[in-house]
């Protein structure tokens, strides 16, 4: 596999993502910001940030198959999330995260904006890294 992911001793071991990836593949994949659109660029969840955040990572999914990707390739996501609270919107997070990723725990920053496209609530973006 292209990636290794570390969790140094010395740092707290996160149950989401990985403190450290080391990517060693040949083909580098970049994701734009995916959101939560449908594939007519309509809207999904309109003030529903569960519904939209599961829309963001299968759009995510749809992404990296189309670059001969999975999940499992990727090394980095960057998560932007229209003024986050940490208490309310990581669960939801998690959740759409996990279907998407099951078990493979990418590097990963959750950043909290002002806004999005109007009445869009969370947008990600990633790094997939595989060989040849």
């Amino acid at each position: 596999m292209a990636l290794e992911c570390i969790n140094p001793p010395d740092l707290p071991t996160p149950q989401t993502y990985t403190q450290v990836v080391v990517a060693t593949g040949t083909k580098l994949i970049f994701v734009s910001g995916q959101e939560p659109e449908d594939i007519h660029g309509k809207l999904v969840g309109r003030g529903d940030f569960a519904v939209q955040a599961r829309q963001v990572f299968a759009n995510l999914g749809r992404a990296l198959t189309a670059a001969g990707a999975l999940p499992k390739h990727v090394a980095k996501i960057t998560i932007y999330v229209v003024g986050y609270e940490r208490d309310y919107h990581l669960p939801m997070i998690e959740e759409a995260r996990l279907a998407l990723f099951g078990d493979h725990k990418a590097a990963d920053v959750v950043l909290g904006v002002a806004n999005l496209s109007p009445d869009y609530l969370i947008e990600v973006d990633a790094v997939a890294v595989v060989d040849g």
